[in-house]
């Protein structure tokens, strides 16, 4: 019964979809309820195996993918000192943040690090959907956001690549050696993609044009992936590399539909009902000690994320209707989040309260933040037609 496992999470994923979609309730929060229920903390209805386990790891190289397919490497050209200087305000509060309460709550420094890391992330995956449906999106100020964004999640994953390198060693090169052949070979990469993606022969009749232009940015983005792993950085790196570097290269609308087909019809599910598989809700139940530190948390994230965000705001010179906008915007945490604790799970570097937290941290940023920026564009719009 080797594909009793994947069947059922695949079932697990459509029915708890389109329940939750019932309700208006996110899509995210559906797939990781139904691994909660499916997996070991639950119903039991799933044991992990090394297919799935893989499936699982597609999936998240894919999530990465899209998150940096979705950035525009126009969106650079407005770096300035105002983004600049938004994005460190944005990155260090929140990163000091996460490292505090790590560190309050004796977690250790590694895993205080993966906290603050994590803090410091944003989605771009979900602020670019939230500004472009409230209309903001084309504007200076969502131009803004998405390029401090853009900043502050390139930040966090140098940060994770060097902090998973010294927590598991795969060069034995001298650091600054191996840095330097990092940084020869991303820039290589940088411009070399792009122009191997277009030497590549591709039919021209319309039956297999569109499917050989998927199959070619499926392997190279592999064959990122590979190149990546082989210097020591983890494939999340790679995935949002790739994406980021061949976002201003793909051009055809039907391209880039077949390939959120292929990640959000089945890969990128999987990976987030395997997040919920490791989601351990049960300590919930062995006292409230264990709900006031996820409680402490998710408020100490949001906190932080809209405070420096707003403060950030107002360094750079935006109004205070702009600076709520701001501030809320860069509240979720959803890719780089879940990224990093699916692979901190895999290096058993967070234990399992921390792992729930970030789990419902995700789920809470990413469900708040779209509301409250709808309701600020709303009330916006009113105060402009009373």
């Amino acid at each position: 019964m080797e594909f009793l496992p994947f069947f059922l999470i695949l079932l697990a994923g459509v029915l708890f979809s389109a329940a939750f979609r019932r309700f208006h309730l996110p899509w995210v929060l559906a797939l990781i309820v139904a691994g909660i229920t499916v997996g070991p903390h639950g119903f039991q209805l799933v044991e992990l195996n090394p297919v799935i386990d893989f499936m699982g790891n597609i999936g998240l190289i894919f999530l990465m993918f899209m998150a940096g397919l979705e950035v525009k490497l126009e969106h650079f050209k407005e770096f300035g000192k105002k983004v600049a200087s938004l994005a460190f305000i944005n990155s260090v509060v929140p990163f000091v943040t996460g490292f505090a309460i790590g560190y309050f709550f004796s977690f250790g420094f590694i895993p205080s690090l993966l906290l603050g890391i994590i803090f410091m992330s944003s989605s771009i995956a979900v602020i670019i959907p939230s500004l472009e449906s409230s209309g903001m999106l084309e504007k200076k100020l969502g131009r803004t956001i998405v390029s401090a964004t853009i900043i502050a999640d390139v930040a966090s994953l140098i940060l994770l690549s060097i902090l998973l390198q010294s927590v598991q060693t795969i060069t034995s090169l001298p650091l600054p050696s191996f840095y330097f052949l990092l940084i020869v070979i991303l820039i290589a990469f940088w411009y070399g993609l792009p122009k191997i993606r277009g030497l590549i022969p591709r039919r021209r009749d319309e039956e297999d044009l569109f499917e050989s232009e998927v199959r070619i940015i499926f392997v190279l983005l592999i064959g990122t992936v590979v190149t990546f792993e082989l210097l020591g950085l983890h494939p999340i790196i790679a995935g949002f590399f790739t994406g980021l570097v061949l976002s201003g290269s793909i051009q055809s609308k039907i391209v880039l539909e077949k390939l959120r087909t292929l990640s959000y019809g089945l890969f990128i599910p999987i990976f987030f009902i395997l997040v919920g598989v490791n989601t351990d809700i049960s300590f919930f139940l062995q006292g409230s000690a264990h709900i006031w530190f996820v409680f402490i948390i998710v408020f100490g994230s949001i906190i932080a994320k809209f405070s420096s965000g707003w403060i950030g705001a107002h360094v750079v010179g935006f109004r205070k209707k702009d600076r709520l906008f701001v501030g809320f915007a860069t509240i979720p945490q959803l890719s780089t989040t879940l990224a990093v604790v699916y692979t901190s799970v895999e290096l058993d570097l967070l234990s399992n309260e921390l792992v729930t937290a970030m789990v419902i941290l995700s789920i809470v940023t990413t469900f708040i933040a779209p509301l409250a920026l709808r309701t600020l564009k709303h009330n916006s719009h009113h105060t402009h037609t009373a």
